[in-house]
């Protein structure tokens, strides 16, 4: 018995070790390719935004053409209602402004994307802008035949230069065109003037 242990013994202490396996996460090929994967996905993201600034921009440029074009709408329809000579001098001075500021726009947008109308324009900007515009018309209309046109039409036109203002500021903030931010600039410093006007109409003065 004895014998057969010591057989035993030696037959163990012969037998190869097993080496650990090495677990795939700590591979040096897995660790490499994890950063690769990560690189790649960075490169993607960044390609992605490049692109759609590019995109947004156009998207920007006409979106701000159709609020420019319904504003000057609804200020050209309600114009002759205005019973404050002061407020209606103030409403011509935007008309003027939001069209030679489409007009410039139109210009630009004709040189650079061969624009030749509305009809090119997405229809789902088209769609947001006509409803915004019908809805300003509507609060207008109400005012109108409530008698308190004055007070609603100076507090809508303020609200909506703040609205074109923001506009310019974010197509300003992607465009690389320095006659775009020319014809925005000129907007902004007009709109600015007139912002403050409509602000502080009030029917007692």
């Amino acid at each position: 018995m004895e014998g057969q242990e010591y057989l035993n013994q030696i037959s163990a202490n012969n037998r190869p070790t097993q080496k650990p396996r090495k677990n795939l996460f700590s591979s040096k090929f897995f660790l490499v390719g994890i950063i690769g994967l990560a690189v790649l996905i960075f490169i993607i993201i960044i390609g992605a935004i490049l692109s759609g600034s590019k995109t947004d921009e156009k998207s920007l440029d006409y979106a701000l053409k159709l609020h420019l074009d319904n504003t000057e709408a609804i200020v050209k329809e309600y114009q002759s209602s205005i019973k404050s000579s002061k407020l209606r001098s103030n409403s011509a001075s935007l008309q003027s402004v939001l069209s030679t500021t489409s007009s410039n726009l139109t210009d630009y947008l004709t040189a650079k994307y061969n624009f030749k109308n509305d009809k090119e324009i997405d229809k789902k900007l088209v769609e947001e802008a006509t409803l915004a515009k019908d809805d300003l018309n509507s609060e207008l209309f109400e005012a109108k035949i409530n008698g308190i046109l004055d007070r609603i039409f100076a507090h809508k036109m303020a609200y909506e230069i703040s609205m074109i203002k923001a506009e310019e500021a974010k197509i300003n903030k992607v465009t690389k065109s320095t006659d775009l931010q020319a014809i925005l600039n000129q907007s902004t410093d007009s709109l600015t003037t007139l912002e403050d006007e409509f602000n502080n109409f009030s029917e007692t003065n």
